[in-house]
């Protein structure tokens, strides 16, 4: 596999995806909601209920750190979609697909353009959660909660491996999908386990702490190496010419 012949594929395909106004919203909006928002709701709900403290806002703020992980293997979905069934619907998939480059590198390149534009907004939303979140807290907790071992796997281990999940999940979707926006929502449904774990923590089932974390990156890790599998047999350009409508 040529690296170099994969970047080309993602430059191309990060500059065609950049320029498309859904795909900016979408990368944009919800790390603007968890980074900026979900601090200041912290502050207005503390302020109207006395206060938060001690165990009710550690575990609110681990909650909320996990929404990073609910980003990840949402937000390229839409990119991964997009790139795939989109480009087959407008024709410009095909001229792609006859280009001097293996399968391999079309969808190495292709998961590369799904996965930084996502990744950096993720990152970037992060540093300005963390800093907003301590600005709010420090006089409850007396310390800077942030950064912690709880959001570093969160954001250096689970993040990655939920965004190549979604990835893969949006390769196996979109060969049996004829529209962008069918696959996206198809694509969505790999958000559910996760949500549900969202859930669970609010209600107090589960606690997210770096044990739980852990074995949840396992787990995903499992399913990222069962799914490349899938996805790279999902993924042969003699199929997608003759079968992807």
């Amino acid at each position: 596999m040529r690296i170099s012949k994969a970047w080309i594929v993602a430059t191309k395909d990060m500059r065609v995806l950049l320029r498309k106004r859904y795909a900016i919203y979408s990368i944009v909006i919800f790390p603007l909601i968890v980074g900026i928002g979900l601090p200041l709701v912290l502050r207005f709900a503390g302020a109207r209920h006395g206060g938060l403290h001690g165990t009710q806002l550690l575990t609110i703020m681990n909650a909320f750190s996990f929404l990073y992980l609910i980003g990840a293997t949402s937000l390229p979905t839409v990119l991964a979609s997009y790139s795939l069934v989109g480009e087959k619907i407008e024709k410009s998939l095909e001229p792609l697909l006859a280009a001097p480059v293996t399968d391999s590198e079309l969808l190495l390149g292709k998961s590369i353009a799904a996965f930084i534009p996502p990744a950096a907004a993720l990152y970037l939303s992060s540093i300005v959660f963390m800093a907003l979140s301590d600005l709010m807290t420090h006089d409850r907790l007396g310390y800077s909660y942030f950064p912690n071992w709880t959001i570093g796997i969160i954001l250096l281990l689970m993040v990655p491996l939920a965004a190549i999940l979604s990835i893969e999940w949006s390769v196996i979707v979109s060969s049996r999908a004829s529209d962008p926006r069918a696959a996206q929502m198809q694509g969505l449904f790999i958000v559910l386990p996760l949500a549900a774990i969202y859930v669970a923590s609010e209600v107090g089932a589960i606690s997210l702490n770096t044990t739980t974390l852990l074995i949840i990156s396992a787990v995903i890790l499992i399913v990222d190496i069962i799914l490349f599998f899938l996805s790279t047999k999902s993924f042969q350009r003699e199929e997608i010419l003759t079968k992807w409508t």
